[in-house]
């Protein structure tokens, strides 16, 4: 299981890069793809729309179950990776290059609050 150091985490198993012009990225972990399955559906967040951290807005389903995707922090939706749309099976053979959607946070520091690789390891027993 790849859990890359460069990250950060969320307890519900999502994946949260910053990117240079302090936008984030995100999508869901290794660790969660795993415990999902064969992805066979993907619903994204709509572009524009204002989010709270903590708000369910995607919902990821596979042969096994269907899960809420949740934003780690609040912002405004900048992006939505509909390339996914058409070929959900993608976060199966790589999770880390399948990014959901992007964001632009609120406040740029609660990034700061999210678990590192270590953290997010232990949190899920892997370490």
């Amino acid at each position: 299981m790849s859990i890359p150091a460069g990250l950060k985490y969320t307890v519900s198993h999502e994946w949260v890069r910053k990117e240079d012009n302090g936008t984030l990225t995100i999508g869901i972990t290794d660790h969660a793809q795993e415990l999902l399955g064969d992805v066979v559906f993907l619903e994204l967040p709509e572009v524009g729309k204002h989010v709270e951290a903590g708000d369910a807005i995607a919902v990821i389903e596979s042969v096994k179950a269907a899960s809420d995707i949740y934003t780690p922090v609040a912002g405004k939706i900048l992006n939505s990776n509909d390339t996914l749309i058409s070929t959900p099976n993608q976060i199966n053979n790589d999770p880390y290059e399948s990014w959901l959607f992007s964001i632009k946070p609120t406040d740029a520091a609660a990034i700061d609050k999210l678990l590192d690789a270590v953290a997010y390891s232990q949190a899920i027993g892997a370490s």
